[in-house]
């Protein structure tokens, strides 16, 4: 199964915006939810974002609480790039964010498997 790859972190202030893309194959977006989790220094990986499989008949959302109405889970036409746009940042959003395929489109770090790299975003204050 397809690793994918996370990109588009970085060092923002406070009350900026990044998006972080999310490169996969056709295939596996077709056959997979994917999931946007985050971990921050010291503390444990926590669920941020996912959308079910685009092969899948309804397309499925679901947000953490702490980012709802502040970051948006999409995906491209072409079926190769996942999406998460985040504004209105603060430092509390600081971490390591990872996307990684599941089965379902679960808030729960159990449902998903193979596991890469992370892109760092730091906001300052």
């Amino acid at each position: 199964q397809e690793q994918l790859t996370a990109s588009g972190g970085g060092l923002v202030q406070a009350g900026g915006s990044l998006r972080l893309s999310c490169a996969g194959s056709e295939r596996t977006f077709s056959r997979y939810a994917v999931g946007w989790f985050r971990q921050a220094p010291g503390k444990e990986r926590e669920f941020v974002a996912t959308i079910s499989r685009s092969g899948g008949g309804t397309r499925l959302i679901y947000y953490a609480d702490a980012v709802k109405d502040r970051f948006t889970i999409s995906r491209d036409s072409a079926k190769t790039t996942v999406y998460l746009q985040m504004n209105n940042l603060t430092p509390d959003d600081t971490g390591e964010y990872f996307c990684v395929t599941g089965n379902i489109p679960s808030r729960y770090l159990e449902g998903y498997f193979n596991w890469g790299l992370g892109t760092q975003v730091t906001v300052s204050p």
